[in-house]
Formats: C-alpha cells, sequence, structure tokens
C-alpha cells in the first residue's frame, strides 16, 4: 500500500471520486454535503493499493484545533487495513505540521469506525448525533508537545 499527500489535481479528482461512490452512492450524502469549502485549505490524502486508488482522507486546523474528515474506502477494500494506515498517515502528518505544540485532534466517527479511531487514541467526547441521516460520535484525543 501507498499513501501519498495530494499534490495534484488528478490525485485530487481520484480522492473526490471515491468520497462520491462512498459517501454520495452507498450512504446517500447530498453532493451539498459532501464538498464544502474546506476542500480548498485541507491537507487530503489517497491510499493506493497495487496502483489502485482505494481510500481517502483528508485534515484541516480550525479554531479548536485540527479536524481529521472525510475518511473513505471502497467497499471492495474494506477490510484490508487501508483505513488504519490512512489514519496513521493522517496523524503523522498533523504531528509533524504541528511543530511541537500541544494540539487537540478531533472528528465525527460514524458509530461502526469508533473502534477503529480508538485503537489510535481517540475516545468519545459527547453524545450520539445525527449528521447526513447518519450516527456519530464526536472523538478526540490531545497530542502533547515533546520536550526537547
Amino acid at each position: 500500500m501507498k499513501i501519498v499527500r495530494i499534490q495534484s489535481s488528478a490525485q485530487l479528482k481520484q480522492a473526490f471520486s471515491i468520497r462520491e461512490e462512498v459517501f454520495m452512492v452507498e450512504q446517500k450524502v447530498s453532493y451539498e454535503d459532501e464538498f464544502d469549502v474546506y476542500d480548498q485549505e485541507a491537507r487530503h490524502f489517497l491510499v493506493l493499493k497495487e496502483e489502485i486508488p482505494c481510500g481517502t482522507a483528508r485534515w484541516r486546523y480550525t479554531a479548536n484545533g485540527a479536524k481529521l474528515e472525510r475518511f473513505a474506502v471502497l467497499a471492495s477494500f474494506r477490510r484490508q487495513g487501508v483505513a488504519s494506515v490512512l489514519v496513521q498517515a493522517v496523524l503523522e502528518d498533523i504531528i509533524e505540521q504541528s511543530k511541537g505544540q500541544d494540539l487537540l485532534l478531533y472528528l465525527h466517527a460514524q458509530t461502526d469506525a469508533v473502534p477503529l479511531y480508538e485503537k489510535f487514541g481517540f475516545q468519545i467526547s459527547g453524545d450520539l448525533f445525527m449528521e447526513c441521516d447518519i450516527t456519530h460520535y464526536p472523538m478526540a484525543k490531545t497530542i502533547v508537545a515533546q520536550n526537547p
């Protein structure tokens, strides 16, 4: 598996295609809810397995910290470790970009993805809620600056 931080419009188009398939086709999320202004400022990632684009995610800074978003893996590639590799790559990028500062990391996890994020130290941080007619839990963890 290869993970790349998206650098080109062609790679971004591949990521958007994965999101369309997972969120819009499978989960019936509207285009307006799936694609937003944050796509322009977020750092996007793409997973390739045997050169086939199969997973994507993005993260961005907010007033609250760093928000991890839009984790999507094509159905035929699920249960093969793609999501775990993707979460790890995003976390490593956030840590690198945080330049040693304490930082709150947070996300909205679909209920069936909660165990995945718990493996990476995220904890449920609030009540179950609906977003785009899908149940989610808010989850968070803090990265603490390492002393030199």
